[in-house]
């Protein structure tokens, strides 16, 4: 299936599946009927996701490993993770602060009835704990790790794995598990290019699912709200563009052509996950090189979340506008530097955005059973998050890349420096000649 008709064949999923869901909600209504539907929907939708999830520890391992063959070792490792954190602290302060900015602008929490009892949220307040954090990125085995799909932790005994393995090679002077990890990357990606096939369906299904149990109606009740949000992640992306522009050019429109399929995936399933395998495909046929883009995207999966990060901050205070609560700004600010320093604990949550809110609220000061409000249209916010937060990370990859190809350059470029390859330092720099980059690279 060629990808520009795969692209037509999820957004047409994506439109029949709001026609059908909606048609259930109308002629079933909400209760044990329309659920049992919806739940059967869910099952082929579910069938997608861990279809996807099934590749993607093996995926992460092999493409982190394969890469750091392909690198200078720990050294050059840590540049490109120093100046990918730094990539990172910037993009959440902005993506904070503009969520911030655009709720007080709009206002729109004034007048708004909220809930001051009823069923509270329950929070589980391990899930932040220090010992917690740690648990997740020090895995106690890599098997179970694997099992549950935790990023970070397959991420460390990747790097730990290929720093042995290089360690190895050189010592032996062989390189001969280094081409069964290449070939084990490639068949991941052949995995995940088959799996894609079933994108439409699982589309299809999901978004089925979620407007036959909530219905469209919840968008107009809450319409200014969604917009409001909507308008923040416009924004953000074209923010995020512009980050791109400085770095790539006029380069930055032809990646954002390139990442229209995982940016529709991640948009249908509101899943990050499902969209991975197609990210890494997308950047590395762009010209990003695997070593960075195999050990960028994880890292990004994790301490990245632009759009998490701009809907929390906007979630926030529009809490406190319909509470009333007077706020300084100093309060706010010293609101963003917690929801700075909580949203790096989200990685992994279903609903993190969510969960972190209702561990911060109480902190504020808001009534944690706010969190009810949003809760009825998350759903559908969450479609616009997870394509933000793909686009932010996949630009950073990007953006990342070039910056290690201009280094490269200039330490070419200084007397005394040997050519060891004719090979250029990033297919970014050379488009044209990606094909005999990426093949010089295996």
């Amino acid at each position: 299936m060629k990808r520009h008709h795969l692209s037509t064949y999820i957004f047409i999923g994506l439109i029949l599946g709001v026609v059908a869901g909606y048609l259930i909600n109308i002629y079933i209504p909400p209760g044990a009927k329309n659920k049992e539907i919806a739940d059967g929907f869910s099952v082929v939708a579910d069938v997608f996701l861990r279809l996807i999830k099934m590749v993607i520890a093996p995926l992460v391992f092999s493409g982190i490993v394969t890469g750091m063959t392909n690198s200078d070792g720990p050294k050059e490792l840590g540049r490109i993770g120093g100046k990918a954190m730094l990539w990172f602290v910037i993009a959440s302060f902005v993506s904070l602060g503009l969520g911030m900015t655009l709720s007080n602008l709009y206002g729109l929490g004034d007048g708004v009835k909220m809930p001051h009892s009823g069923v509270p949220v329950e929070f589980n307040g391990a899930v932040f704990s220090m010992k917690a954090m740690v648990a997740k990125i020090v895995p106690q085995s890599i098997a179970q790790a694997m099992a549950q799909n935790e990023i970070m932790a397959i991420l460390l005994f990747s790097v730990f794995f290929g720093f042995g393995l290089s360690a190895v090679c050189k010592a032996n002077g062989t390189k001969s598990l280094v081409p069964v990890l290449e070939d084990v990357f490639q068949v991941m990606m052949k995995m995940a290019r088959y799996v894609m096939y079933f994108a439409p369906v699982g589309v299809f299904a999901a978004v089925t699912a979620a407007i036959a149990q909530h219905g469209i109606s919840v968008l107009l009740v809450y319409g200014k709200f969604v917009g409001g949000v909507y308008s923040g992640f416009l924004l953000l992306g074209m923010l995020i563009i512009c980050a791109g522009y400085a770095f790539l050019g006029r380069k930055v429109f032809e990646l954002i052509k390139s990442l229209r399929e995982p940016l529709l995936v991640g948009f249908s399933t509101a899943s990050s996950e499902a969209a991975l395998p197609k990210l890494l495909e997308r950047l590395e046929k762009f010209g990003v090189p695997r070593k960075i883009s195999t050990f960028i995207l994880p890292l990004a999966y994790s301490f990245n979340l632009d759009g998490a990060m701009m809907y929390q901050a906007f979630a926030t205070i529009f809490l406190v506008q319909a509470y009333h609560i007077d706020v300084t700004l100093s309060q706010q600010l010293g609101m963003l530097l917690v929801m700075l320093i909580a949203s790096k604990g989200s990685a992994g949550v279903p609903r993190g955005s969510l969960v972190i809110l209702t561990a911060m609220l109480p902190t504020f000061g808001i009534p944690v059973e706010g969190v009810v409000l949003l809760l009825a249209v998350d759903i559908f916010v969450d479609m616009g998050r997870t394509v933000t937060n793909l686009l932010g990370n996949g630009v950073a990859a990007a953006a990342l890349a070039k910056w290690e190809a201009k280094r490269a350059t200039k330490e070419a470029a200084q007397p005394g420096a040997q050519l060891v390859s004719s090979v250029p330092a990033s297919p970014i720099e050379h488009p044209a000649g990606l094909a005999s980059n990426q093949s010089a690279m295996r």
